[in-house]
Protein backbone atom coordinates (compact mmCIF):
# COMPACT_ATOMS: atom_id res chain seq x y z
CA UNK A 1 0.00 0.00 0.00
CA UNK A 2 1.47 3.81 -1.04
CA UNK A 3 2.42 4.85 2.42
CA UNK A 4 1.72 8.78 1.34
CA UNK A 5 -1.81 8.89 2.20
CA UNK A 6 -3.48 10.84 4.99
CA UNK A 7 -4.70 7.49 6.53
CA UNK A 8 -1.23 5.68 5.84
CA UNK A 9 -1.17 3.21 8.48
CA UNK A 10 -4.66 2.57 9.41
CA UNK A 11 -5.94 -0.59 9.01
CA UNK A 12 -9.64 -1.08 7.97
CA UNK A 13 -11.89 -4.11 8.56
CA UNK A 14 -14.83 -3.83 6.21
CA UNK A 15 -17.74 -5.73 7.20
CA UNK A 16 -20.58 -3.63 4.93
CA UNK A 17 -21.85 -5.03 1.49
CA UNK A 18 -24.11 -2.55 -0.82
CA UNK A 19 -24.02 0.85 -0.80
CA UNK A 20 -23.46 3.42 2.38
CA UNK A 21 -20.54 0.99 3.92
CA UNK A 22 -18.94 0.37 1.16
CA UNK A 23 -18.76 3.75 -0.02
CA UNK A 24 -17.38 4.95 3.12
CA UNK A 25 -14.79 2.20 3.25
CA UNK A 26 -13.75 3.12 -0.25
CA UNK A 27 -13.30 7.11 1.11
CA UNK A 28 -10.97 5.39 3.34
CA UNK A 29 -8.65 3.44 1.12
CA UNK A 30 -8.79 6.75 -0.69
CA UNK A 31 -6.94 8.26 1.52
CA UNK A 32 -4.86 5.69 2.22
CA UNK A 33 -5.97 3.40 4.66
CA UNK A 34 -5.34 -0.41 4.16
CA UNK A 35 -9.26 -1.16 3.92
CA UNK A 36 -9.91 -5.41 4.43
CA UNK A 37 -13.11 -6.53 3.07
CA UNK A 38 -14.35 -9.47 4.41
CA UNK A 39 -17.26 -11.00 2.34
CA UNK A 40 -19.26 -14.54 2.23
CA UNK A 41 -17.49 -17.10 0.60
CA UNK A 42 -18.75 -18.51 -2.79
CA UNK A 43 -21.11 -15.02 -2.72
CA UNK A 44 -19.53 -11.98 -1.77
CA UNK A 45 -21.11 -8.63 -1.64
CA UNK A 46 -24.27 -8.64 -2.93
CA UNK A 47 -23.42 -5.74 -5.68
CA UNK A 48 -21.06 -8.04 -7.27
CA UNK A 49 -24.08 -9.87 -9.02
CA UNK A 50 -26.68 -6.32 -9.85
CA UNK A 51 -26.20 -6.24 -13.80
CA UNK A 52 -25.83 -5.77 -15.91
CA UNK A 53 -23.78 -3.74 -17.30
CA UNK A 54 -20.68 -6.04 -16.40
CA UNK A 55 -16.95 -5.44 -17.05
CA UNK A 56 -15.85 -9.51 -17.65
CA UNK A 57 -17.13 -11.06 -14.40
CA UNK A 58 -17.42 -8.08 -12.44
CA UNK A 59 -20.70 -5.83 -12.31
CA UNK A 60 -20.58 -2.26 -12.13
CA UNK A 61 -22.06 -1.40 -9.71
CA UNK A 62 -19.26 -3.05 -7.61
CA UNK A 63 -16.58 -1.79 -9.47
CA UNK A 64 -17.94 1.72 -8.08
CA UNK A 65 -17.52 1.44 -4.92
CA UNK A 66 -15.26 -1.26 -3.79
CA UNK A 67 -11.57 0.27 -4.61
CA UNK A 68 -8.33 0.17 -2.57
CA UNK A 69 -9.42 -2.72 -0.80
CA UNK A 70 -8.18 -6.06 -0.29
CA UNK A 71 -10.70 -8.40 -0.38
CA UNK A 72 -10.73 -11.96 2.28
CA UNK A 73 -13.19 -14.65 2.08
CA UNK A 74 -14.31 -15.58 5.25
CA UNK A 75 -17.38 -17.54 7.25
CA UNK A 76 -18.34 -15.79 10.30
CA UNK A 77 -21.51 -17.99 10.79
CA UNK A 78 -19.01 -20.21 12.63
CA UNK A 79 -16.78 -19.71 15.53
CA UNK A 80 -13.44 -20.75 13.09
CA UNK A 81 -14.58 -17.41 11.17
CA UNK A 82 -15.30 -15.44 14.21
CA UNK A 83 -11.83 -16.68 15.38
CA UNK A 84 -10.52 -15.35 12.54
CA UNK A 85 -12.48 -11.84 12.99
CA UNK A 86 -11.32 -11.88 16.47
CA UNK A 87 -7.42 -11.98 14.95
CA UNK A 88 -8.23 -9.21 12.23
CA UNK A 89 -9.70 -6.81 14.67
CA UNK A 90 -6.82 -6.67 17.89
CA UNK A 91 -4.96 -5.59 14.70
CA UNK A 92 -7.20 -3.27 12.98
CA UNK A 93 -7.69 0.59 13.85
CA UNK A 94 -11.76 0.68 12.24
CA UNK A 95 -14.13 -1.52 12.18
CA UNK A 96 -17.01 -0.75 9.99
CA UNK A 97 -20.13 -3.38 9.68
CA UNK A 98 -23.85 -2.50 8.56
CA UNK A 99 -24.88 -5.51 9.71
CA UNK A 100 -28.76 -5.81 11.36
CA UNK A 101 -28.70 -3.89 14.88
CA UNK A 102 -26.97 -5.99 17.44
CA UNK A 103 -25.32 -8.47 14.93
CA UNK A 104 -21.58 -8.51 15.99
CA UNK A 105 -22.59 -8.21 19.65
CA UNK A 106 -24.29 -11.55 19.92
CA UNK A 107 -21.18 -12.73 18.08
CA UNK A 108 -19.30 -11.99 21.04
CA UNK A 109 -17.53 -8.76 20.23
CA UNK A 110 -19.78 -6.22 22.30
CA UNK A 111 -18.45 -2.64 24.32
CA UNK A 112 -17.13 -5.26 26.86
CA UNK A 113 -15.14 -7.52 24.21
CA UNK A 114 -13.81 -3.92 22.67
CA UNK A 115 -12.97 -2.34 26.15
CA UNK A 116 -10.99 -5.68 26.92
CA UNK A 117 -9.16 -6.46 23.78
CA UNK A 118 -9.35 -3.82 21.75
CA UNK A 119 -9.88 -0.36 23.05
CA UNK A 120 -7.92 1.63 20.61
CA UNK A 121 -9.96 0.48 17.84
CA UNK A 122 -12.46 3.20 16.35
CA UNK A 123 -15.77 0.84 15.54
CA UNK A 124 -18.77 2.66 13.31
CA UNK A 125 -22.60 0.98 12.90
CA UNK A 126 -24.20 1.72 10.19
CA UNK A 127 -27.85 0.54 10.02
CA UNK A 128 -31.23 1.24 8.79
CA UNK A 129 -33.30 2.87 11.83
CA UNK A 130 -30.19 3.19 14.76
CA UNK A 131 -30.24 1.71 17.90
CA UNK A 132 -33.08 3.33 19.68
CA UNK A 133 -36.92 3.70 18.36
CA UNK A 134 -39.99 1.40 16.99
CA UNK A 135 -38.00 0.29 13.65
CA UNK A 136 -34.75 -0.14 15.48
CA UNK A 137 -34.72 -3.82 14.73
CA UNK A 138 -36.11 -2.93 11.02
CA UNK A 139 -33.39 -3.54 7.55
CA UNK A 140 -33.09 -0.29 5.97
CA UNK A 141 -33.63 0.18 1.89
CA UNK A 142 -32.45 3.96 0.45
CA UNK A 143 -35.80 3.90 -1.33
CA UNK A 144 -37.85 3.26 1.57
CA UNK A 145 -35.96 5.95 4.21
CA UNK A 146 -36.48 8.30 0.65
CA UNK A 147 -40.41 8.11 1.17
CA UNK A 148 -39.93 7.82 4.62
CA UNK A 149 -38.25 10.99 5.60
CA UNK A 150 -40.00 13.27 3.29
CA UNK A 151 -37.52 13.41 0.81
CA UNK A 152 -39.60 12.13 -1.55
CA UNK A 153 -42.83 14.93 -0.70
CA UNK A 154 -41.15 17.04 -1.89
CA UNK A 155 -39.36 16.06 -4.59
CA UNK A 156 -41.46 16.12 -8.09
CA UNK A 157 -43.78 17.92 -10.25
CA UNK A 158 -46.31 20.15 -8.26
CA UNK A 159 -48.90 18.47 -9.05
CA UNK A 160 -47.56 15.04 -9.74
CA UNK A 161 -46.44 11.94 -7.79
CA UNK A 162 -44.11 11.83 -4.95
CA UNK A 163 -40.35 10.82 -6.60
CA UNK A 164 -36.94 9.78 -5.39
CA UNK A 165 -33.88 10.92 -7.00
CA UNK A 166 -32.28 9.22 -9.57
CA UNK A 167 -29.46 7.70 -7.27
CA UNK A 168 -29.06 6.31 -3.66
CA UNK A 169 -29.10 9.42 -1.93
CA UNK A 170 -29.13 8.37 1.65
CA UNK A 171 -27.68 5.44 1.08
CA UNK A 172 -24.22 8.26 -0.31
CA UNK A 173 -24.43 10.24 2.52
CA UNK A 174 -25.03 8.00 5.13
CA UNK A 175 -21.59 6.70 3.66
CA UNK A 176 -20.13 10.16 3.81
CA UNK A 177 -21.18 10.79 7.34
CA UNK A 178 -19.84 7.23 8.53
CA UNK A 179 -16.63 8.56 6.99
CA UNK A 180 -16.96 11.76 9.11
CA UNK A 181 -17.71 10.06 12.21
CA UNK A 182 -14.83 7.33 11.47
CA UNK A 183 -12.50 10.56 11.16
CA UNK A 184 -13.58 12.18 13.94
CA UNK A 185 -13.10 9.14 16.17
CA UNK A 186 -9.51 8.58 15.12
CA UNK A 187 -8.77 12.68 15.77
CA UNK A 188 -9.97 11.75 19.43
CA UNK A 189 -8.34 9.08 19.86
CA UNK A 190 -5.21 11.12 19.65
CA UNK A 191 -6.44 12.69 22.43
CA UNK A 192 -7.69 9.74 24.31
CA UNK A 193 -5.77 7.17 23.45
CA UNK A 194 -8.81 4.93 22.99
CA UNK A 195 -11.48 4.21 20.43
CA UNK A 196 -15.32 4.57 20.45
CA UNK A 197 -18.31 3.22 19.22
CA UNK A 198 -19.87 5.76 16.31
CA UNK A 199 -23.42 4.96 15.41
CA UNK A 200 -24.79 6.32 11.99
CA UNK A 201 -28.54 5.17 10.27
CA UNK A 202 -30.46 5.70 7.40
CA UNK A 203 -33.61 7.30 8.86
CA UNK A 204 -31.62 10.32 10.94
CA UNK A 205 -29.11 11.26 7.83
CA UNK A 206 -32.91 11.18 5.50
CA UNK A 207 -33.94 13.59 7.82
CA UNK A 208 -31.16 15.81 8.18
CA UNK A 209 -31.01 15.63 3.96
CA UNK A 210 -34.04 17.85 4.70
CA UNK A 211 -32.02 20.71 5.84
CA UNK A 212 -33.44 24.29 4.89
CA UNK A 213 -36.81 22.51 4.38
CA UNK A 214 -36.85 20.87 8.14
CA UNK A 215 -36.01 24.25 9.06
CA UNK A 216 -38.66 25.86 7.27
CA UNK A 217 -41.56 23.55 8.23
CA UNK A 218 -39.94 23.79 12.35
CA UNK A 219 -40.19 27.25 12.24
CA UNK A 220 -43.45 28.10 10.12
CA UNK A 221 -45.81 25.47 11.26
CA UNK A 222 -46.37 24.75 7.46
CA UNK A 223 -46.38 22.04 5.71
CA UNK A 224 -43.62 21.57 2.70
CA UNK A 225 -44.48 21.51 -0.82
CA UNK A 226 -43.18 20.41 -4.27
CA UNK A 227 -41.65 23.00 -6.21
CA UNK A 228 -40.68 21.27 -9.52
CA UNK A 229 -37.32 22.09 -10.04
CA UNK A 230 -38.12 25.67 -8.32
CA UNK A 231 -36.66 26.51 -4.85
CA UNK A 232 -38.79 26.51 -1.84
CA UNK A 233 -36.84 30.24 -0.60
CA UNK A 234 -35.29 31.69 -4.07
CA UNK A 235 -37.03 32.86 -6.97
CA UNK A 236 -36.48 32.75 -9.94
CA UNK A 237 -34.30 29.57 -9.12
CA UNK A 238 -35.42 26.66 -11.34
CA UNK A 239 -35.39 25.47 -14.47
CA UNK A 240 -36.77 26.79 -18.02
CA UNK A 241 -37.03 25.68 -21.60
CA UNK A 242 -35.38 27.25 -24.07
CA UNK A 243 -36.02 26.95 -27.88
CA UNK A 244 -33.33 23.75 -28.30
CA UNK A 245 -33.48 22.09 -24.41
CA UNK A 246 -33.53 23.13 -20.77
CA UNK A 247 -31.47 25.10 -18.77
CA UNK A 248 -30.82 25.73 -14.78
CA UNK A 249 -31.35 29.25 -13.52
CA UNK A 250 -30.15 30.12 -10.18
CA UNK A 251 -30.56 33.54 -9.30
CA UNK A 252 -29.54 33.83 -5.57
CA UNK A 253 -30.06 37.63 -4.86
CA UNK A 254 -31.93 41.13 -5.25
CA UNK A 255 -28.73 42.20 -7.35
CA UNK A 256 -28.47 39.56 -9.70
CA UNK A 257 -31.97 39.79 -10.40
CA UNK A 258 -31.65 43.14 -11.74
CA UNK A 259 -28.78 42.11 -13.86
CA UNK A 260 -31.03 39.04 -14.91
CA UNK A 261 -33.75 41.27 -15.82
CA UNK A 262 -31.91 43.88 -17.77
CA UNK A 263 -30.14 40.79 -19.78
CA UNK A 264 -33.73 39.79 -20.84
CA UNK A 265 -34.57 43.24 -22.02
CA UNK A 266 -37.14 43.63 -19.22
CA UNK A 267 -35.11 46.30 -16.47
CA UNK A 268 -38.01 47.84 -15.42
CA UNK A 269 -38.54 44.15 -13.66
CA UNK A 270 -36.21 45.07 -10.97
CA UNK A 271 -38.34 48.50 -10.15
CA UNK A 272 -41.84 46.51 -9.48
CA UNK A 273 -42.43 45.99 -5.97
CA UNK A 274 -44.09 42.72 -7.08
CA UNK A 275 -40.57 41.55 -8.04
CA UNK A 276 -37.63 44.08 -6.45
CA UNK A 277 -37.51 41.36 -3.67
CA UNK A 278 -36.91 37.82 -2.92
CA UNK A 279 -39.61 37.67 -0.21
CA UNK A 280 -41.79 39.20 -3.14
CA UNK A 281 -40.96 37.53 -5.84
CA UNK A 282 -41.51 34.26 -3.64
CA UNK A 283 -44.68 35.37 -3.32
CA UNK A 284 -45.59 36.19 -7.09
CA UNK A 285 -43.51 32.85 -7.69
CA UNK A 286 -46.09 32.20 -11.21
CA UNK A 287 -45.22 35.05 -12.49
CA UNK A 288 -41.91 35.56 -12.48
CA UNK A 289 -41.68 32.50 -14.00
CA UNK A 290 -44.10 32.94 -16.60
CA UNK A 291 -42.31 36.15 -17.22
CA UNK A 292 -38.51 34.89 -17.36
CA UNK A 293 -40.04 31.69 -19.15
CA UNK A 294 -41.70 33.26 -21.78
CA UNK A 295 -37.97 35.61 -22.60
CA UNK A 296 -35.90 32.16 -22.50
CA UNK A 297 -38.19 29.97 -24.41
CA UNK A 298 -36.92 32.81 -27.36
CA UNK A 299 -33.66 31.98 -27.39
CA UNK A 300 -31.31 28.55 -27.27
CA UNK A 301 -29.73 27.00 -24.81
CA UNK A 302 -26.40 27.86 -25.75
CA UNK A 303 -26.97 31.42 -26.14
CA UNK A 304 -28.51 32.46 -23.16
CA UNK A 305 -26.11 30.41 -21.16
CA UNK A 306 -23.46 32.26 -23.23
CA UNK A 307 -25.62 35.61 -22.39
CA UNK A 308 -26.08 34.41 -18.31
CA UNK A 309 -22.11 33.80 -18.01
CA UNK A 310 -21.16 37.39 -19.27
CA UNK A 311 -23.30 39.02 -16.88
CA UNK A 312 -22.48 36.70 -13.88
CA UNK A 313 -25.85 34.87 -13.97
CA UNK A 314 -24.87 31.34 -12.23
CA UNK A 315 -26.89 28.90 -15.39
CA UNK A 316 -25.97 25.34 -16.78
CA UNK A 317 -27.09 23.20 -19.08
CA UNK A 318 -29.20 19.94 -18.16
CA UNK A 319 -26.76 17.43 -19.16
CA UNK A 320 -27.45 13.91 -19.98
CA UNK A 321 -24.97 11.37 -17.79
CA UNK A 322 -22.82 10.59 -20.63
CA UNK A 323 -22.25 14.64 -21.36
CA UNK A 324 -21.82 15.64 -17.41
CA UNK A 325 -18.63 12.90 -17.12
CA UNK A 326 -17.43 13.90 -20.70
CA UNK A 327 -17.76 17.90 -20.15
CA UNK A 328 -14.75 20.34 -20.53
CA UNK A 329 -14.56 20.72 -16.65
CA UNK A 330 -14.51 16.85 -15.88
CA UNK A 331 -11.72 16.08 -17.97
CA UNK A 332 -9.58 18.96 -16.68
CA UNK A 333 -10.07 17.67 -13.20
CA UNK A 334 -9.72 14.01 -14.36
CA UNK A 335 -13.18 12.79 -12.64
CA UNK A 336 -13.26 10.19 -14.96
CA UNK A 337 -10.13 7.77 -15.13
CA UNK A 338 -9.17 4.02 -17.13
CA UNK A 339 -7.26 1.15 -14.77
CA UNK A 340 -6.52 -1.63 -16.02
CA UNK A 341 -8.11 -4.38 -13.60
CA UNK A 342 -6.68 -7.95 -13.60
CA UNK A 343 -9.36 -9.93 -14.72
CA UNK A 344 -12.28 -6.73 -16.63
CA UNK A 345 -9.36 -5.54 -18.70
CA UNK A 346 -9.41 -1.46 -19.95
CA UNK A 347 -12.32 -0.33 -17.27
CA UNK A 348 -13.34 3.47 -16.83
CA UNK A 349 -14.07 4.51 -13.65
CA UNK A 350 -15.02 7.89 -11.24
CA UNK A 351 -12.01 9.61 -10.37
CA UNK A 352 -11.05 10.81 -6.86
CA UNK A 353 -13.36 14.08 -5.57
CA UNK A 354 -11.02 14.80 -3.06
CA UNK A 355 -7.95 16.43 -3.42
CA UNK A 356 -5.15 17.24 -0.79
CA UNK A 357 -1.88 18.87 -1.09
CA UNK A 358 0.69 16.87 0.78
CA UNK A 359 -1.02 13.45 1.39
CA UNK A 360 -2.80 13.02 -1.99
CA UNK A 361 -5.25 10.46 -2.31
CA UNK A 362 -4.87 7.40 -4.84
CA UNK A 363 -5.83 4.67 -6.41
CA UNK A 364 -3.55 1.76 -5.28
CA UNK A 365 -5.38 -1.02 -6.21
CA UNK A 366 -8.57 -3.09 -8.23
CA UNK A 367 -11.65 -3.65 -6.81
CA UNK A 368 -11.57 -7.34 -6.11
CA UNK A 369 -11.73 -10.34 -7.08
CA UNK A 370 -13.72 -12.35 -4.49
CA UNK A 371 -11.01 -13.58 -1.97
CA UNK A 372 -8.41 -12.56 -3.93
CA UNK A 373 -6.63 -11.58 -0.88
CA UNK A 374 -7.44 -14.31 1.63
CA UNK A 375 -3.95 -16.23 1.87
CA UNK A 376 -2.43 -12.75 1.98
CA UNK A 377 -4.01 -11.62 4.78
CA UNK A 378 -3.93 -14.56 7.18
CA UNK A 379 -0.73 -14.83 6.47
CA UNK A 380 -0.43 -11.61 7.75
CA UNK A 381 -2.09 -12.69 10.87
CA UNK A 382 0.76 -15.36 11.78
CA UNK A 383 -1.22 -18.39 10.03
CA UNK A 384 0.79 -20.57 8.37
CA UNK A 385 0.10 -21.98 4.61
CA UNK A 386 -0.81 -25.78 6.24
CA UNK A 387 -3.63 -24.00 8.45
CA UNK A 388 -4.75 -21.63 5.56
CA UNK A 389 -5.43 -25.15 3.47
CA UNK A 390 -7.27 -26.31 6.61
CA UNK A 391 -9.49 -23.64 6.88
CA UNK A 392 -10.38 -23.55 3.20
CA UNK A 393 -11.00 -27.49 3.24
CA UNK A 394 -13.43 -26.74 6.20
CA UNK A 395 -15.20 -24.08 4.21
CA UNK A 396 -14.44 -21.17 6.68
CA UNK A 397 -12.31 -19.60 3.79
Amino acid sequence: MNASGALAGVRVIDLTRVLAGPLCTQTLGDLGADVIKLERPGEGDDTRNWGPPYAGPLSAYFLGVNRNKRSVSLDLSGDEGRAVLDRLIRGSDVVVDNFKQGTIERWGFDDGWFASNAPRVVRCSITGYGSSGPKSDFPGYDFILQAETGLMSISGEVDGMSMKLGVAIVDICTGMQATIAILAALEARHRTGVGQRCEVNLHDTGLHLLANVASNHLVSGKESGRYGNGHPNIVPYRTYAASDGDLALAVGNDRQFSVLADVLGHPEWADDPRFATNPERVRNRGLVDEMVGDMIVSGSRGQWIEVFDAAGIPSGPINQVSEALDSPQARARGMVIQIEHSVAGSVRTLGLPIEMSDTPTSIRSEPPALGAHTDEVLSELGLSAEEIEALRDRGVI
